[in-house]
């Protein structure tokens, strides 16, 4: 049974219910009339038989208890008993009279062995069934033949035909429905997996699907349970408690949860895809784990590799999923397809996302690709600064050669799908398609602008990598750090910039100790991700020297920012101001004089802002004046009269 039963099934369930409550009463009865020294009640002469006339025609909720967990016949009859209790008013004046007409009108352990047939003490060992499953349970162990047992409420509505999910493990698993039809790689991966259970005799194997896209991983397991009559529950690795105790517990109640809806376990393993050791042996029901980079697998494990859908199963699926209609036109639709590497219901989301977009007024390709972009920040909005591009190409102060420079990298990132996919460069090498640009030049000289200004052109998000969270002390701490930034940008291909990059990329080191190897393999894996990296990687470094000579190599665009002369701070002055700014006599010649960069004269200018709105004054030289002193004061620098010479 894999979800609640019909109308009509129902209703015969709860009559063949009926009947083994009856069946269990009249036990009850007899052992009461012979505790009293009676004649038995009138009526069958074998109560306990089980092919009486009244119980012909099993319950199928019962039997489905009964088979799934193991159950002896002594045990399925302690079961109906509890149920009864709770079901039928008549089981408390059955229970009391049958222990001797005393207040005692709950079922207990010495009533199910004196009462009923088959009698055996292990049937309430922590280990067997009934408890190890938590089918029933005593209010007090330590009086174990004396005390109440209660039978669980989710069984208890599952024994009358409602399969809803237990309450305890609500917020922790869901049931998943098969989504969207998938690609035909994907329906292949899916097939494979499939055989993999198909083709296995006894318990069916862990199999852990490995792969950075974890939501098609998750969709590549739901599609794989339906055929074989599975439902899948979705449970994160992450939010099972940590202590053995209460895993074992929720562990437990996951695998009942199974085997009650005939299901299996789709457990996410988080971004390390570290899989503990306990989760095989604590989960002992058809389980697929889901990570990309899953520890060594057990004895009961398989191990599928996913790969991602290729561009034109994208493709095929953003044209599924919007369907006729007004919409972006094939060239956008490809270019998405290429850039964006979702999964179909991801895919189907954005669609939905463009068209709300375009009914309140967006254009169909804007709002498609707007769309895109926020389906894939999930990841790494946890782990990066996201910066909003907001300048253009006439904020950029810089020589003719560099902007072309620049010109060049937005081009190849624009038309990377021509040229590797349509065009099939990427089938020569799989190696060195990613691009990447190192910025160097002083503090100040426009690199973060300049990445703005590229992310603002294609229309990508820029995401500032935060070093400090990045490089850590500990050995390989670092390389799974990167890992967890790549693979988070890798769906979306956004613009990732590593300020200050020197601090993490420096010269590889001469091998003299285990932590010279270390550092050498942290940043071997660096330039591996940074040639598949699907997106534009930007590194930021005032001192080029100190950068591995190798790894300039493998870097497709250096980009040198010159300290700007005097003629280009008169550019940077003249576009510092906004023109909402109430100016006074401002001298744009005088200014250039200061022999500074572009980030210092934006604080210059920012500083002179406050002092001017404090006094309720246009911004004037005088204001300019005193913040220079301020930001020259900050730098230990002196400012000289050939500086400031004329400017009151």
């Amino acid at each position: 049974m894999t979800a609640d039963l019909t109308t009509d099934r129902a209703e015969v369930n709860r009559q063949r219910l009926g009947a083994e409550l009856n069946r269990v009463r009249r036990l009850l009865e007899r052992h009461a009339a012979r505790s009293a020294g009676q004649p038995e009640p009138a009526g069958r002469a074998d109560p306990g038989a089980r092919d009486a006339p009244e119980a012909a025609g099993a319950c199928e909720t019962l039997d489905l208890l009964a088979g799934q967990f193991d159950l002896t016949p002594f045990e399925r009859d302690v079961l109906v008993l509890c149920a009864g209790v709770e079901l039928d008013a008549g089981f408390a004046e059955a229970c009391a009279a049958a222990q001797g007409g005393g207040p005692r009108c709950v079922p207990t352990f010495g009533l199910a062995l004196a009462a009923l047939p088959g009698g055996h003490w292990s049937a309430l060992a922590p280990p067997a069934p009934l408890r190890h499953w938590r089918l029933v349970e005593p209010e007090d162990s330590a009086t174990l033949v004396t005390s109440r047992l209660r039978i669980d409420e989710r069984i208890l509505h599952f024994l009358l035909g409602v399969n809803a999910l237990d309450a305890r493990l609500h917020g922790l698993a869901r049931v998943v429905s098969p989504g969207p039809d998938l690609p035909e790689s994907r329906r292949a991966q899916v097939d494979r997996l499939r055989a993999i259970w198909e083709q296995t005799s006894g318990p069916l194997p862990v199999v852990r699907l490995v792969g950075n896209d974890r939501a098609a991983a998750r969709m590549v397991a739901v599609q794989a349970c339906e055929p074989l009559g599975l439902q899948a529950i979705a449970v994160r690795l992450s939010d099972i408690p940590a202590s053995p105790a209460e895993r074992s517990g929720i562990a437990r109640l996951l695998v009942r949860e199974c085997a009650l809806r005939t299901a299996a376990l789709v457990v996410d393993c988080g971004e390390s895809g570290q899989v503990p050791e306990w989760a095989e042996d604590e989960l002992p029901c058809p389980v697929i784990l889901l990570g990309a980079n899953l520890a060594e697998p057990g004895p009961r494990s398989a191990i599928l590799e996913l790969r991602s859908a290729s561009p034109d199963e994208r493709l095929a699926s953003w044209r599924d999923a919007l369907g006729a209609g007004p919409g972006p036109g094939d060239a956008e639709l490809e270019r998405v397809s290429y850039h964006f590497c979702l999964s179909p219901d991801s895919i189907a989301g954005a669609a939905r996302d463009a068209r709300d977009a375009v009914a309140q007024g967006a254009a169909p390709a804007e709002a498609l690709w707007h769309a895109c972009r926020v389906r894939s920040r999930d990841g790494l909005d946890a782990l990066a600064q996201r910066i909003e591009p907001r300048l253009g190409w006439d904020d950029l102060v810089l020589p003719a050669a560099q902007v072309q420079l620049l010109h060049d990298v937005a081009r190849q990132v624009r038309q990377r799908g021509t040229v590797y996919d349509r065009w099939g460069f990427a089938g020569k090498c799989e190696r060195g398609l990613g691009i990447s640009a190192l910025f160097t030049g002083e503090s100040g000289t426009g690199k973060t602008l300049a990445a703005e200004v590229l992310a603002g052109e294609l229309r990508l998000d820029l995401y500032r990598i935060d070093l400090s969270a990045v490089v850590s002390k500990y050995i390989g701490e670092t390389e799974k750090n990167l890992k967890r930034v790549f693979d988070a940008a890798d769906s979306g291909g956004a613009v990732l910039l590593f300020d200050e990059a020197d601090a993490l990329f420096g010269r590889r080191s001469e091998v003299k100790d285990s932590h010279d190897r270390y550092a050498n393999i942290e940043l071997a894996y660096l330039l591996q991700r940074m040639e598949t990296y699907r997106g534009l990687a930007i590194l930021t470094t005032n001192v080029k020297a100190l950068l591995d000579p190798a790894f300039l190599r493998r870097i497709r665009f250096i980009v040198a920012f010159p300290f700007p002369d005097a003629g280009r701070r008169a550019q940077i002055w003249q576009r510092m101001f906004p023109p909402r700014v109430p100016l006074g006599t401002i001298r744009i010649d005088q200014l250039a004089r200061l022999n500074v960069a572009g980030g210092t004269i934006r604080n210059i200018a920012l500083n002179a802002a406050f002092f001017a709105a404090d006094e309720g004054l246009p911004l004037s030289m005088p204001h300019l004046l005193r913040a220079a002193r301020v930001e020259y004061a900050k730098l230990e620098k002196p400012l000289t009269d050939a500086e400031i010479g004329g400017w009151l």
